[in-house]
């Protein structure tokens, strides 16, 4: 071919695309245009209010994967387009979570990951769902979230049913191994959001069928200033377990005030305990944390990623909490979706969440299978802070220490 006639098909490619653009009102270039576009994320959090902490975790979590993702790349079958963060503060409060998916609506989101809390999930995937945007919840634990039918809702991790079907089996299983030692159990949970009457509502269901006695169920407001009054009702009943269920602020508080009113039962076991397996508890309160149990979202201690991550958080001056791993995984699932989608649009996006096999993640999961908007493979670890670690005690196949039970005076 002649360079003349190289020339003549160029000109005639250029002349024929111009034609194209002047019919549908496009300008340029179509598909090549959108391939250079950015796909806008919306991350929704409560980084203001008394879940500031989570919230604020939760937000480094799904930007370090925006991060890492772009840096890769960005979405190749897109041509390297960029993930963008629409930042939205939900406020801890569930309406203004809704109204912040109203701006991500308006700003032409094609996906929202968030947004922690189960209260403030129900409400933003509900507003989400309006415009048929697909919304990945990170943490929020509540089965009501993934059960009300709505097609735009995906949760990557495990709800209220199985991990606290994790937690009871776990518990059970430690005090049969150990030779039975615990039998009477005292509950204590905020009640000011769904998620801690809930959650000790199930407990009890799953504890006393195999034989354990609630003594008593103790409910307290989120952002309590004071256990003093629940720690003496609790030393007079003397019960042999005691299983908080609450946020971070009130997790800490509640066992320091265990430590200083020297109430020591045979063990501490928690069902998504706010401070539990919390790194940055540990590390504050060594003496409070000491063998404390909890059945809680965790990583693959043994996968090289999640390592990697964990060292990349602490060298930001932050905790590696399952706020921010669940966030980061859940931002990566939305990406992968994108991904495979091909495209900006929310319905394809949908559309390929809902058939998602991804197995790219650290969590102890295996292959994404959605069921519902619900991943199937998601389970939880049983945890136990021991020395200056926290350990995985449960399932066996994750397991990287024996738990120490009952705890020693």
């Amino acid at each position: 071919m002649t360079k003349r006639s190289l020339k003549l098909t160029r000109r005639q490619f250029v002349s024929a695309a111009a034609g194209t653009a002047l019919a549908t009102g496009t300008l340029g270039f179509p598909h090549i245009a959108r391939a250079a576009d950015a796909v806008k994320i919306g991350v929704i959090h409560p980084v203001t209010g008394f879940l500031q902490f989570s919230g604020t975790q939760c937000r480094f979590g799904a930007l370090t994967a925006i991060e890492e993702i772009n840096a890769a790349g960005g979405i190749k079958s897109l041509g390297g387009a960029q993930l963008e963060p629409v930042l939205g503060d939900a406020q801890s409060k569930a309406e203004v979570g809704a109204a912040e998916v109203e701006k991500a609506n308006e700003a032409g989101v094609s996906a929202i990951v968030g947004a922690f809390a189960s209260g403030i999930c129900l409400a933003t995937t509900q507003a989400a769902a309006k415009y048929g945007i697909p919304h990945v919840v990170d943490v929020g634990v509540n089965d009501k979230i993934v059960q009300r039918g709505l097609e735009n809702t995906f949760r990557f991790g495990p709800g209220f049913g199985s991990i606290t079907a994790s937690g009871t089996q776990g518990l059970i299983d430690i005090n049969e191994a150990a030779g039975k030692p615990a039998k009477t159990v005292v509950i204590v949970h905020e009640n000011t959001t769904p998620f801690g009457s809930f959650m000790a509502d199930l407990m009890r269901k799953g504890l006393e069928p195999a034989g354990f006695e609630i003594k008593e169920v103790l409910p307290h407001p989120t952002g309590n200033k004071d256990f003093s009054n629940i720690a003496l009702k609790i030393k007079e009943i003397n019960p042999d377990l005691v299983m908080p269920s609450h946020y971070y602020s009130d997790g800490v508080l509640f066992l320091r005030t265990l430590q200083r009113q020297r109430i020591q039962p045979k063990a501490i076991y928690s069902v998504l305990g706010g401070a539990s397996s919390q790194y940055r508890f540990m590390k504050e309160f060594p003496d409070a944390a000491q063998y404390v149990m909890d059945c809680n979202h965790w990583f693959d201690p043994r996968n090289e990623a999640a390592l990697a991550l964990r060292e990349k958080t602490e060298a930001a001056g932050k905790s590696y909490s399952y706020e921010v791993f669940l966030a980061y995984e859940a931002t990566m699932f939305a990406a992968d979706a994108i991904e495979r989608a091909g495209s900006a649009d929310r319905a394809k996006i949908i559309e390929a969440m809902a058939a998602s096999t991804w197995d790219g993640h650290f969590m102890p999961y295996g292959p994404t299978k959605m069921v519902e908007g619900q991943n199937q493979g998601a389970q939880a670890m049983v945890l136990q802070v021991q020395g200056d670690e926290i350990e995985v005690i449960a399932p066996k196949d994750h397991a990287t220490k024996d738990a120490i039970f009952p705890r020693p005076a």
